[in-house]
């Protein structure tokens, strides 16, 4: 109980000495202040209007210094104006960017000189789109009697993107463009679809009954970018009125569930024709099969169009633009990631490499500990860099000590797979020590290199302890994949062979 008293006294003496400084330090600062400002006021004005200038100055620095080193700054992967709202002078200033970061650009900038051609062309496209054998080709060919469509009763028949003309009731020339029916077993033609339906100034989303969740995916896709659309219900000759009001109804509801604001008159029941089989009975009680053509019924549609364009004739070919403005930007994004991938694989390498020269380079213990941590720090800001992310400076010192954290329980696993991985390479099957660790070191920051991008990659900006999670998680897997590069790359920096 002594001891007790005698350390709370103590600590009340520590507190009210440390009360009696801060008076003391503030009473000083106070009379140094007005001392400060009563000269000030006396002298010249621009010492005073200098001053204050000067103090104003410092306390803004400071406040800056203290936002950079405390505050969490993020830039998303794009960091730049939504897709959706893009100009042509946003998207041609990103190119720029991309391209002098040697950034590959050309399906983007092909997409552009596409646009271009058109403007100049001052055509009306009309895109016919739909899976595969709902009759997109028939519909073009009732349109156009004289155009050479390929028509098949084989679904699938289109291959590739055809034009044909025609011209509507007020004698504008119109391009209908008919697209590979998506759900094929085809690679690559669904996206040729889909990105000729952006191009377009309106689509004509073909179906022949109730839409699949694959249809209605990509009708909301296509509205999400605000594209002018028609649904056409083709075939309906097929269902009875009863069942074609049923279906239409369905239509119209689940053009209501994606958010569409596609007008009652933009949801037409037709039919395209064609050739059907018949059945005729002879007199001598034999069967005969013929083929009749069944006369088409697309008076709704041409209707349609025609009503479309006249309504949103000011507005469709903006419309168009900003979708091809969209589509530029998804090839560019697609060309960005392809390039973060490749670049990030070369710091992760050469991060890796610097780490193996540093381990076997270290001449006393600890030092390999500060060179490591300097490789750490370099590779994770690069790598940030790559990403568009800019973190603090704490955020990459906590990334850093919480991986180091966990290296503890992964060097064991490091040092056992990297002796295991020497053995492979003739004359090194019994070393041990230095080449070892080195190994080992590279395999650890090889993999925390690829977990930091994956953190990356899903949230656009460094989380230290994800990015620390994703390490202790992966580490394994990463050893694994990676100890027979890593073992060739501390093999060709043993001084033996330099």
């Amino acid at each position: 109980m002594k001891l007790d008293r005698v350390i709370r006294m103590f600590a009340a003496a520590v507190i009210l000495l440390l009360f009696i400084v801060a008076i003391a330090a503030l009473l000083f600062v106070t009379e140094s202040a007005l001392n400060v400002w009563d000269r000030l006021v006396e002298g010249p004005r621009a010492l005073l209007y200098g001053y204050v200038g000067v103090m104003v100055a410092l306390i803004v620095a400071a406040v800056w210094l203290v936002w950079r080193l405390v505050i969490r700054r993020r830039i998303s992967p794009s960091g730049k104006t939504p897709a959706s709202r893009l100009t042509r002078t946003e998207i041609e200033e990103r190119l720029r960017t991309a391209e002098a970061a040697g950034i590959d650009t050309s399906k983007a900038q092909a997409e552009l000189r596409e646009l271009a051609s058109r403007q100049q062309a001052g055509a009306v496209h009309l895109c016919f789109f739909g899976e595969i054998s709902t009759g997109k080709s028939s519909l073009i060919k009732a349109l156009v009697p004289d155009a050479d469509v390929d028509v098949d009763v084989v679904g699938g028949s289109t291959r590739d993107a055809r034009s044909y003309r025609w011209r509507n009731q007020d004698g504008a020339e119109i391009l209908l463009t008919d697209v590979p029916g998506t759900g094929g077993h085809d690679a690559g033609l669904d996206e040729l679809a889909i990105e000729e339906a952006q191009r377009s100034h309106v689509v004509l989303f073909v179906c022949d009954g109730d839409l699949t969740r694959a249809e209605r995916a990509v009708v909301d896709r296509l509205l999400t970018i605000d594209k002018p659309l028609v649904l056409v219900l083709n075939k309906a000759d097929r269902f009875d009125v009863e069942e074609q009001a049923a279906l239409m109804q369905r239509l119209l509801e689940h053009l209501d569930a994606v958010g569409g604001a596609v007008a009652r008159d933009r949801v037409v029941a037709v039919s395209a024709g064609g050739e059907v089989d018949v059945i005729e009975r002879k007199a001598d009680g034999s069967e005969e099969v013929t083929r009749r053509r069944r006369p088409a019924d697309i008076g709704v549609l041409v209707v349609a169009i025609n009503r479309l364009l006249a309504e949103s004739a000011h507005s469709i070919d903006k419309k168009r633009d900003r979708a091809v403005f969209r589509l530029a930007a998804d090839k560019l994004a697609e060309a960005e990631t392809a390039y973060r991938v490749q670049r990030s694989e070369q710091i992760i390498r050469h991060s890796t490499r610097k780490a193996i020269i540093g381990s076997v380079a270290a001449v006393s213990p600890g030092t390999d500990v500060l060179i490591q941590g300097y490789i750490g720090t370099a590779m994770t800001q690069e790598l940030c860099k790559l990403y568009g992310a800019t973190p603090r400076d704490l955020d990459i010192e906590e990334f850093l000590n919480l991986s180091q954290s966990r290296v503890g329980r992964a060097l064991p696993l490091s040092l056992a797979v990297a002796g295991n991985a020497l053995k492979a390479f003739p004359g090194l099957g019994t070393v041990a020590g230095g080449l070892v660790h080195a190994v080992a070191y590279g395999l650890i920051f090889d993999a925390l290199g690829r977990s930091l991008v994956l953190t990356l990659n899903q949230h656009g900006e460094l989380l230290p302890d994800l990015a620390a999670k994703e390490f202790e998680e992966g580490i394994s897997e990463y050893i694994e994949t990676g100890v027979r590069r890593i073992a060739k790359m501390a093999v060709d920096e043993k001084p033996d062979n330099n």
